[in-house]
């Protein structure tokens, strides 16, 4: 496996192509939008410059890093070459069934056809291509440079050669994969979003503010930063889109997502890809400062 085509390149597609790219792989990052492309590749060289910095690369792999990515904006050409494709696009089941429907046709019937979902299916991504047994899950985890997980979803139909490729494949990127089978969630996202809608659901009965909310985890279980703060990294809108998943997977009504979580995202409070969310993303200090919605 050499050649990889990466589908998407908003900030865990520019950060797979870049994990990918560092560890010597060839990667095509494929976007329908050029101007997306060039911010991703600007990304990219930053977060390089930052590791620069930190002495944990030196110029020479920076240099070859951006070497190992070509950009592409038609997909046909990004792809027809890929021994594995990662699909990094929106957390949308439409899109992502359209995109593999799409892979089935441009890509060598033996290339592995991967996606980065966080919650939709692997079985049902699988069905809409010719070879299930060749379609997996890796969800990496964001910032994708920094974190060490990968989950490893098998589909229904996924086939063990595939698993030990991926599993292995992974490990080459300095990642730590763990083989998950595939329901509503997977293993993250089961455990975390109910966490973090269940902290929405703690501010919308007025239990507590979002500040003293976030202090608690943070201080009284050790979490590096607040269910709010990290909904608001996420995005609001990512967090319903995988709370629906799992309430309509499971039919359990512990997994409805709450109705402040509904609309916010209705409202347009996304959390930093909006500059909004349950703190404010517009101020120019690195101090958190709340939403003025839940300013008492």
């Amino acid at each position: 496996m050499e050649q990889i085509a990466v589908i998407g390149s908003g900030t865990m597609g520019n950060g797979i192509a870049h994990v990918f790219a560092q560890s010597g792989f060839k990667v095509n990052l494929v976007d329908i939008s050029a101007p997306a492309l060039e911010k991703a590749m600007a990304t990219i060289e930053k977060n390089l410059d930052r590791m620069l910095a930190k002495e944990k690369i030196d110029e020479a792999t920076k240099t070859a890093t951006l070497a190992n990515i070509t950009t592409h904006t038609v997909m046909q050409e990004g792809v027809a070459q890929a021994d594995l494709v990662v699909e990094a696009a929106t957390e949308n089941v439409d899109i992502k069934l359209r995109i593999f429907e799409d892979l089935e046709s441009f890509t060598k019937p033996e290339c592995i056809l991967a996606s980065n979902t966080s919650s939709i299916p692997i079985t049902k991504i699988g069905a809409a291509t010719k070879r299930p047994d060749k379609v997996i899950g890796m969800h990496f985890m964001n910032p994708v440079p920094v974190m060490k997980l990968v989950e490893v979803i098998r589909g229904y139909a996924t086939s063990n050669e595939t698993m030990d490729l991926i599993m292995e494949t992974s490990k080459k990127l300095g990642k730590v994969p763990v083989e998950v089978n595939d329901y509503p969630g997977f293993v993250a996202n089961r455990i975390l979003m109910p966490m973090i809608n269940e902290a929405i659901i703690t501010l919308f009965e007025g239990v507590a503010g979002v500040e003293e909310i976030d202090t608690v985890m943070k201080l009284g279980m050790a979490h590096p930063m607040g269910p709010l703060q990290l909904a608001d990294f996420i995005g609001l809108d990512v967090c319903l889109s995988i709370m629906n998943v799992l309430y309509e997977g499971f039919g359990n009504p512990k997994y409805a997502p709450c109705p402040l979580l509904v609309n916010m995202v209705t409202a347009g409070y996304l959390g930093v890809k909006s500059g909004e969310g349950f703190y404010s993303w517009g101020h120019k200090t690195k101090e958190l400062i709340v939403s003025d919605q839940f300013r008492k």
